[in-house]
């Protein structure tokens, strides 16, 4: 182990070796890194732990400097551990470049299958017992972190004290159909509050979209721009300066050239910045897999649902007087055919998509019983995880508190960390 010192911290990094399968503990292993954060003040403190499950899917942990947003709360109780879950950041990345040593596109099609919720938790529950002693411990859960807490509940409810999650309570029966049947009413909405904040920006998209659909675009990173491609900058609209920052990069979009107008070194750069999967494609790749409880596929929902929604149809919006609509928070076969770092994977995510053996991943009667103190920050309207289906998971969860509020988006716990930490701790302990 190694140990270094930040303002106000001291990290230490670790490591483990956990089974790819851990149904088979004596076949292939991987490994995890974990970095351990602690208050300079505290060092020697006997602190109960504090585990951190990032979004995602396909994200490591946040590289914090310092006490940077919730972090510095945290460490006031406890012993923190960022976890990059497996496939992520340092532990045993999964990527265009390390998956062909697997195999084919079945042999990394398998491989990717033991990377969801179920396999994080028991990646968990070994560190747990390394780090602890067996002493149970704290899980804080944002977006797909949620996701794997929820399932932690239902299946290792010893080994938790207290669960925090942040915007990321998710439906535990429904199927990734019904997931994008509640997100495209809801992006339409993101889409409306922004053409309202932001009128000029109708015209901008639309002269943007004709563009593309008359020029073929290929970004210098080899990302080709395509009309659905540009749509897609719609996940912008879930965080919480998003749709600000959407429009300045809408602004900048054209420059003069001698050549007549073109899209601008500066868009392009911007774009190419915002769509690539390349420093997290399993997000693109398990997106909707960590939906899927049984033997019913996948089989792209989003773009399969996404054909009852004629509004998002880019050829109809620019035949007509329509805005462009953007996208956000699905994945389609499209994007593995213009992202570089996506496009070696298209095989495999199609075998993902055609699977038909997932485990299931919540049983609601042990939810139902559940005794650990649960507090959820639920964001109203969140662009990524439907609100609905939140609220209606945390009345199957025994002694789950909310807090349901508008005063954040999806991103609440990077723009309002330490507050959000404040109120969900608050709720655990019965102090509200």
């Amino acid at each position: 182990m190694t140990s270094y010192r930040q303002p106000g911290t001291v990290l230490t990094d670790h490591r483990f070796t956990v089974p790819l399968d851990h149904a088979r503990p004596s076949g292939e292993r991987i490994e995890l890194f974990a970095r351990e954060v602690v208050s300079s003040s505290r060092t020697t403190a006997d602190l109960p732990w504090l585990v951190y499950l990032e979004g995602g899917p396909g994200f490591g942990a946040r590289r914090f400097v310092g006490r940077q947003a919730w972090l510095g709360r945290a460490l006031q109780d406890f012993r923190v551990l960022l976890l990059d879950q497996r496939g992520t950041g340092l532990s045993t990345p999964a990527n265009r470049q390390s998956l062909p040593l697997c195999g084919g596109p079945q042999e990394q099609a398998d491989y990717l299958a033991h990377f969801r919720a179920d396999s994080i938790v028991r990646d968990c529950e070994t560190i747990r017992h390394r780090l602890t002693g067996g002493a149970p411990w704290t899980v804080l859960g944002q977006s797909f972190g949620g996701f794997c807490a929820t399932h932690y509940l239902a299946t290792a409810p010893e080994g938790l004290s207290t669960v925090l999650i942040t915007g990321g309570l998710p439906s535990v029966d429904g199927h990734a159909d019904d997931i994008y049947q509640a997100a495209f009413p809801r992006m339409e909405r993101k889409n409306a509050a922004h053409y309202a904040r932001y009128p000029q920006d109708v015209e901008r998209a639309r002269r943007i979209a004709e563009h593309l659909t008359e020029n073929q675009t290929v970004l210098p990173s080899g990302y080709t721009l395509s009309p659905e491609a540009f749509q897609s900058l719609g996940i912008m609209l879930g965080s919480g300066d998003g749709s600000h920052q959407l429009h300045y990069l809408l602004e900048n979009a054209f420059a003069r050239t001698s050549h007549g107008p073109a899209l601008s070194d500066t868009f392009q750069e911007a774009v190419q910045s915002a769509l690539s999967y390349a420093a997290h494609p399993l997000y693109a790749v398990l997106h909707e897999a960590i939906y899927a409880q049984g033997a019913r596929p996948t089989a792209w929902a989003a773009e399969r649902v996404r054909a009852g929604f004629p509004q998002f149809d880019i050829g109809k919006a620019l035949a007509g007087e329509g805005p462009v609509l953007f996208t956000g928070e699905t994945i389609h076969p499209w994007h593995f055919d213009c992202d570089p770092a996506l496009r070696p994977l298209r095989e495999t995510a199609q075998l993902l998509a055609e699977r038909t053996d997932w485990p299931v991943l919540y049983d609601a009667e042990r939810l139902a019983a559940n005794e650990v103190p649960v507090a959820a920050a639920v964001y109203h309207d969140d662009l990524y995880v439907d609100t609905e289906h939140a609220l209606r998971t945390a009345r199957t969860i025994k002694g789950l508190r909310t807090w349901v509020t508008d005063e954040f988006e999806h991103d609440g716990l990077r723009t309002g960390g330490p507050r959000v930490l404040d109120r969900l701790l608050a709720l655990t302990r019965g102090d509200i």
